[in-house]
């Protein structure tokens, strides 16, 4: 197989030709043939080829070819030669998400992200975005959104992409019927298909337990845990948080507090602001938690407390987001340390959290070794991410890993996310690895459509 970067353009005639340049007749080893098999996505036409003498890598598609394949647009992109004369165009992305559509607005919050993807995405490749809804299973063909030259979107019709990068935004619609359908219906086209699904917790928290390499950066949980179970983790830790398994942002956390001499606590987020109860009991705090979410306590994880670093009191942890590259590598893209507000339960910035650098954060707390410890965080970060892809049965390509760092310097892993939020690239110091994390993700579909030059891998 050869790769090649070309020049394609469109002419009016109706014959099913393609006029190719003598330097990309070259590149592509087609000197002295008289016919190939042009493909794009899953489509697949016999053209005639017809050399012509224009300086530069040039392609030329009639427009008997181009409607044939729904080829939607001019301009640079990748050739491969394939076995038996075929040369494929590509390579063909689909971002798939949804959303409270409107014409302008069509995947509500994340459009603005999905903007960008496209628009740094269309000067290597032919990108689209697309909802559930827009496929044509009997046809194989979808209903994409593209970009035009204004940056607004316009719809056209192409054939199933060559990869997928899943960017569904809820956890209900990515775990329907109708969602797992679609899935399977791309992997048996062999269509790769990134990343599978939101994470679940305590999926994650077993898959990781017992890894050898990961497992000693996992603070103890206990998924559904009985009433028993969570009194003894409490007297053992003094402190644990009790978190939803299948929770986002952190809505439904409660950290709870055990003092032999002054009683139990229980913090957590209301609609109008942070609460901290006093119970005088273990059953009186029971009692509350059963009555908010059910006597089985089902659903929910209870994780061990770690004491973290903190800044003014308030604990400090910190977002890694990772990428796979385009030599399917995990790397750390973007770091984000966010300090916890005043008496809320978590980091969050929507719970009064604030963002600040990695480096900030650190030089508080370890002055001139801020760059050691960061640089052994980045490294249990990358082992981890290995180990939770070992672990997984799908495809991952990206990961947010919420970390935290204790005073000895030890590094834990509270959450892992399929499909990490980007508010830490909103922060002014770090928009340069905002741009660097679109770009992984845009050379990470490059790799699985297998449009990567030999010495790119």
């Amino acid at each position: 197989m050869s790769l090649t970067f070309c020049n394609l353009h469109f002419t009016q005639q109706p014959d099913k030709v393609v006029y190719v340049s003598n330097a990309l007749m070259k590149s592509l080893n087609l000197s002295g043939k008289k016919t190939i098999h042009l493909r794009f996505g899953r489509d697949r036409v016999p053209a005639t080829i017809k050399p012509i003498k224009k300086a530069g890598k040039h392609l030329y598609l009639a427009s008997g070819i181009r409607n044939l394949m729904n080829v939607p647009k001019r301009g640079s992109i990748y050739l491969r030669n394939l076995q038996n004369d075929e040369v494929q165009l590509g390579p063909l992305i689909g971002v798939l998400s949804d959303g409270p559509a409107t014409s302008t607005n069509p995947f509500g919050s994340r459009t603005g992200f999905i903007k960008q993807l496209l628009r740094e995405g269309s000067r290597k490749s032919y990108i689209f975005a697309f909802t559930p809804r827009d496929i044509n299973w009997t046809n194989e063909t979808v209903s994409g959104y593209f970009l035009n030259e204004n940056g607004s979107f316009v719809r056209k019709t192409v054939p199933l992409p060559d990869v997928v990068y899943n960017r569904l935004p809820s956890r209900r619609s990515d775990f329907s019927p109708a969602i797992n359908q679609l899935r399977e219906r791309f992997i048996r086209r062999k269509i790769p298909f990134f990343n599978w699904s939101f994470f679940n917790k305590s999926d994650i928290y077993k898959l990781l337990e017992n890894d050898p390499s990961a497992g000693r950066y996992i603070p103890e949980s206990i998924t559904n845990p009985s009433v028993e179970q969570m009194k003894e983790m409490l007297e053992r830790h003094q402190f644990v948080y009790y978190k939803p398994t299948a929770g986002s942002l952190g809505n439904g956390i409660y950290r709870l507090t055990y003092s032999p001499k002054r009683g139990y606590f229980a913090r957590y987020r209301k609609k109008s602001g942070n609460a901290l109860l006093r119970f005088g009991s273990f059953n009186s705090l029971m009692r509350m938690l059963q009555g908010r979410h059910g006597k089985q306590l089902r659903g929910y994880v209870v994780q061990q407390g770690i004491r973290l670093i903190e800044i003014d009191e308030c604990p400090i942890d910190f977002r890694f987001h990772m990428h796979k590259n385009g030599s399917n590598q995990w790397v750390v893209v973007g770091i984000g340390a966010k300090k916890a507000g005043r008496g809320s339960v978590t980091t969050h910035i929507k719970n009064g959290g604030s963002l600040m650098t990695p480096e900030q954060a650190l030089s508080r707390n370890f002055g001139d070794r801020a760059g050691e410890v960061l640089g052994q965080a980045k490294s249990v970060a990358i082992t981890l991410a290995q180990a939770i892809e070992t672990q997984h049965q799908h495809l991952i390509g990206e990961i947010g890993f919420d970390l935290g760092i204790d005073q000895e310097e030890h590094v834990w892993m509270f959450e892992a996310n399929a499909k990490p939020g980007r508010s830490i690239f909103r922060h002014p110091s770090l928009r340069v690895e905002g741009k660097s994390s679109v770009e992984h993700i845009l050379e990470h579909c490059l790799y699985l459509s297998k449009f990567r030059k030999k010495d790119d891998i």
